[in-house]
């Protein structure tokens, strides 16, 4: 077993270290697919940490649905991450990334149900205006214009809510969002296009919801678009 331990980068806690520590190994292949990750105790040797905090990593690591516990048997891996995340950002940032998609569910979807019930004629010719654009860019291969535009179907749709707070928290997080819409879209450069084509199909369905007045599918529409958005992270590739 290696006994050096990962260097701790600056802006990064404990937890942050020991969760991208775990992710770089899955990606190199240091644990085998379906095979059984150290123990907790073992994983705390490694980095240096208390088992809380290795747990606390792991926890992070089922909620992506990149490993399950088995009582009384420990940590297995499900699926290898996707190698490319590497290639586009720093591992130590995906944490934060993941934290704030976590937090664009708890907000958009609540601000989507409110939009459903209180947009105006205005707020859904601003929704239908971001998503034709998003299809435009789409089409033509343009990867900057898709997410700024997808930047502004989601602003246009807090403030469909006619409520200040929740397009205050959206402008709050804008960076963080464009991060994960960036890491996200390259690595779908790798997967023929697939990616911004869901994203388009789930985005119809949020409009449409709204569109309808219905607030129950809306929050659940855009439910499903972000952890849908959130999972495809760290996705392999996709096949027909």
């Amino acid at each position: 077993m290696n006994d050096k331990q990962p260097a701790r980068v600056p802006g990064t806690n404990r937890v942050d270290v020991v969760y991208a520590g775990i992710i770089e190994a899955m990606s190199n292949g240091e644990y085998p697919e379906n095979g059984r990750l150290p123990t907790e105790t073992e994983l705390a040797q490694k980095y240096g940490v208390s088992r809380p905090t290795v747990r606390e990593a792991l926890s992070r690591l089922r909620l992506d649905g990149l490993i399950a516990s088995r009582r009384g048997s420990g940590s297995y891996m499900l699926r290898r991450p996707d190698r490319n995340i590497k290639r586009f950002a720093p591992i130590e940032s995906i944490a934060d990334v993941q934290r704030c998609f976590a937090f664009r569910i708890a907000i958009e979807s609540t601000s989507a149900g409110l939009a459903a019930e209180y947009r105006t004629s205005r707020d859904l010719d601003e929704i239908a205006r971001a998503y034709d654009l998003m299809e435009e860019a789409r089409t033509r291969d343009e990867n900057v214009a898709f997410v700024d535009h997808d930047l502004q179907f989601h602003l246009a749709l807090a403030r469909a809510s006619q409520n200040v707070f929740f397009v205050t928290s959206l402008e709050m997080i804008i960076e963080q969002m464009r991060v994960g819409m960036r890491l996200a879209l390259n690595l779908s450069l790798e997967r023929e296009r697939v990616w911004r084509e869901l994203v388009q199909v789930e985005h119809r369905d949020i409009m449409a919801a709204i569109e309808k007045g219905s607030s129950v599918d809306a929050a659940e529409a855009m439910r499903f678009h972000l952890a849908n958005a959130r999972r495809r992270l760290f996705e392999g590739p996709i096949h027909a």
